[in-house]
Order: structure tokens, then C-alpha cells, then sequence
């Protein structure tokens, strides 16, 4: 890895790493050589081109992912990209829990890179998300209160889905209006779901 390509955050926060280091260290020298530019956001490691964010390094539980944010528009002939979960739209990831899948994988990755960049320097829209589903308790305050729901409405469009996951996550109605009881508060001042 050239020194001069190599953020210092990046480099403690790889060196002080408690799973997957061996692996971080792989695959951050694969996104260095692919021309990359590094640096530490969000508390993880992300891979730039021309300050736009191409992806980013996720140190979970059982693996270590490469996500690219825009991977639903990327080609995956290799089919090793995967969905984050049932909430994430365009975010796809490749994941590695040894330094030989990141090696036998390399040639992919590169590809994947390669089409991550292109898709940014084209400038390629992603396709609109399918429509949120608001939780029914949610909806229904929303439709009784006009500050409430003006407010709930003026949030981000993550704040909004943020608490909107929190509240059906509930298995029962009772406690899903009281998730939206609980946080009506928060809602009128404008605060999301983890906001101070």
C-alpha cells in the first residue's frame, strides 16, 4: 500500500480492530490499489472517487462486508453481492470471513469497484424506492394530530423511516402505540428516533 494514499484514521482504526483485522487489511489494500481514495466516516472506513462515496467497510458480528452504496445497480455475474436486509433499498455487500475468500473473490471485487466508479462518474440515478408502508398505529396519530403529523413529515426521509421501523417492529398493536406515544414528543421537536 502506497503511505500516501493511506488515511491515518483509517490505518488506527484498522490497527486497533478486534475482528476481521486480517481481512480489513486485505481488502482495504485491494480498494487502495483500485484507485481509491480513503477515509474514515460514519466510524468505519469508506472508499471514495473523486469525493464521491463508492463503499464502505462494515465490521459485523460474523463477517466483514464491503457494502457499495449504490450496488443495486451494479452487475453481480458472480451473484455475491447481497441485500443488506428487507429495509435497504439500493446498499449492496460482498462478505468475507477469511483472507482467502477476500483473495479468491479479488478478480470480482475489482469488477464490482471498476462499475461502482463508472456508475458514479456517469452519474446514474437509482430507481425510486417502492412506497413506504407506515405502521397502522403510526398512521392513524398522524391522521389524528395536524401538528403531529406536520411535524412527523417535516423529519428526514430517514428519520421517518427510522421511527417507523421502530414502531412495527412491535408484534403487538398495544405496544406499537406505545412506541408512538412514547415518542410524539420527540417527533413535535423535530428530533429522530436517536437524536439528543
Amino acid at each position: 500500500m502506497d503511505p500516501d494514499t493511506m488515511d491515518p484514521k483509517v490505518e488506527r482504526h484498522v490497527a486497533q480492530a478486534t475482528r476481521w483485522q486480517a481481512e480489513l487489511e486485505a481488502v482495504r489494500a485491494l480498494l487502495l490499489d483500485c484507485g481509491l481514495d480513503e477515509a474514515l466516516k460514519w466510524g468505519k472506513p469508506c472508499y471514495a472517487r473523486d469525493g464521491a462515496n463508492v463503499a464502505i467497510l462494515q465490521n459485523m458480528k460474523g463477517f466483514l462486508a464491503l457494502m457499495f452504496f449504490k450496488g443495486i445497480l451494479l452487475d453481480d455475474p458472480d451473484g455475491v453481492l447481497e441485500e443488506q436486509g428487507d429495509n435497504t433499498h439500493a446498499a449492496r455487500r460482498v462478505c468475507f470471513t477469511s483472507v482467502g475468500e477476500v483473495r479468491a473473490l479479488e478478480g470480482t471485487v475489482r469488477a464490482l469497484v471498476a462499475e461502482a466508479v463508472r456508475v458514479e462518474v456517469e452519474g446514474v440515478d437509482l430507481p425510486e424506492p417502492p412506497p413506504v408502508v407506515w405502521a397502522e398505529e403510526l398512521q392513524a396519530r398522524l391522521d389524528a394530530d395536524a401538528a403531529l403529523k406536520a411535524a412527523f413529515h417535516g423529519l428526514t426521509p430517514g428519520r421517518q423511516r427510522e421511527y417507523n421501523l421502530h414502531i412495527s417492529g412491535a408484534k403487538q398493536s398495544a405496544t406499537r402505540a406505545r412506541r408512538v406515544a412514547q415518542h410524539e414528543a420527540r417527533i413535535l421537536a423535530g428530533k429522530g428516533l436517536r437524536d439528543r
